[in-house]
């Protein structure tokens, strides 16, 4: 029952963490505007509250004695996911933080990342506004308080991993995988290519016609052939 918490807590980590990776490239561009950093502040928390509920179950498992060789070995694999999870997490709001100095929001004056978008202004302004209306103008302490809660919360994180590490005696290089990587991609890529070619393994291991391997020697050699004279009318002439 253990198991199966923690890898529905892991499933919706793994999301929260790539939503976030995902906003995070977004900011500096075109579609920045305060809407997107209160997502990543709802986001980053989400992936926070997560990991905390992850932590304790994971951790008490790991920690147990009486525990299986195989169930161990399940709950370390859950466990290197999770710490590959809480790095990336910390990485991406470490960039966000970067991002969001380089580029505030109560600097209108300051250019955003050019996106080679030129021409008349008002027009464009006319279109978005029509597309949809603005939920409300930027706080002018909008980034501080953003950057400075930011600051706090990677600092949580950086200290979640390192107890994290204390407590929990998992060298990731030890962990063997249940199967190779990439393997879910590959399997996914051929039933693609065999749902979209119709073409079984059978077939395709067949010979080939010999009618149609002549034929095909054939027009080379007229292809050839035409080149050829090509070549040698365009010489004389």
């Amino acid at each position: 029952m253990a198991r199966e918490e923690c890898k529905a807590l892991l499933d919706a980590l793994n999301k929260a963490t790539a939503c976030y990776h995902h906003l995070v490239l977004t900011v500096g561009g075109s579609a920045d505007s305060q809407n997107l950093r209160e997502e990543l502040q709802k986001t980053r928390q989400k992936a926070q509250e997560l990991a905390v509920a992850l932590r304790a179950p994971l951790t008490a498992a790991l920690r147990d004695r009486g525990l299986g060789a195989g169930e161990r070995a399940e709950f370390e694999r859950l466990w290197v996911a999770f710490s590959s999870c809480l790095d990336l997490l910390e990485a991406d709001m470490r960039r966000a933080l970067a991002l969001g100095a380089a580029f505030q929001l109560h600097a209108p004056r300051r250019p955003l990342v050019r996106t080679g978008v030129a021409g008349c202004g008002t027009g464009i302004a006319a279109r978005a506004l029509s597309a949809r209306s603005l939920r409300h103008r930027v706080e002018s302490d909008f980034d501080v308080n953003d950057q400075l809660e930011l600051q706090r919360e990677i600092l949580q994180v950086e200290e979640m991993i390192h107890n994290m590490e204390m407590k929990v005696n998992v060298l990731r290089w030890t962990v063997q995988a249940r199967q190779a990587a990439g393997a879910e991609l590959l399997s996914s890529a051929s039933a693609g290519a065999f749902s979209a070619g119709g073409v079984s393994t059978e077939e395709r291991a067949r010979p080939c016609d010999p009618s149609k391997a002549l034929a095909a020697t054939v027009f080379s050699a007229v292809l050839l052939a035409a080149v050829a004279l090509a070549v040698c009318v365009a010489k004389l002439s």
